[in-house]
């Protein structure tokens, strides 16, 4: 299954995940978005998305390893993929029926957003 991960630009961005080429994705803490990482499975697709000024879906990575013992602190291990053949706003997603139901759109805060394939193929094919 796809995923969006919710990043702040400042603090960790799509370009620094390209440079170090890998990295462990945490500072979750929504109970929400915990679970959505500990169902994450090895090569599941995922979306970088950067709020702060940027509010878009920048670029794309991939899950290479999941390790959820600790079920407050689960250790996702993601490879940086390609950036977007183009940014994707917030604005445009709200305006794409595709995304009315989506935790995404619904649930504004919510750092670890389950994509269905659909969505996953959107956004990377604009």
């Amino acid at each position: 299954m796809p995923y969006l991960l919710k990043t702040e630009p400042s603090e960790y961005s799509f370009a620094d995940l390209q440079r170090e080429g890998t990295t462990i994705w945490n500072g979750v803490s929504n109970p929400v978005a915990l679970k959505n990482m500990r169902a994450m499975k090895t090569g599941d697709q995922l979306i970088i998305y950067e709020t702060a000024d940027v509010k878009s879906a920048v670029g794309s990575a991939s899950v290479i390893s999941v390790d959820a013992t600790d079920p407050k602190d689960p250790r996702v291990k993601i490879k940086a993929g390609k950036p977007l053949p183009k940014p994707v706003t917030l604005a445009e997603i709200k305006s794409n029926k595709l995304f009315v139901d989506s935790p995404l759109v619904r649930q504004g805060r919510l750092s670890v957003v389950p994509l269905s394939d659909k969505r996953y193929t959107y956004l990377t094919q604009l």
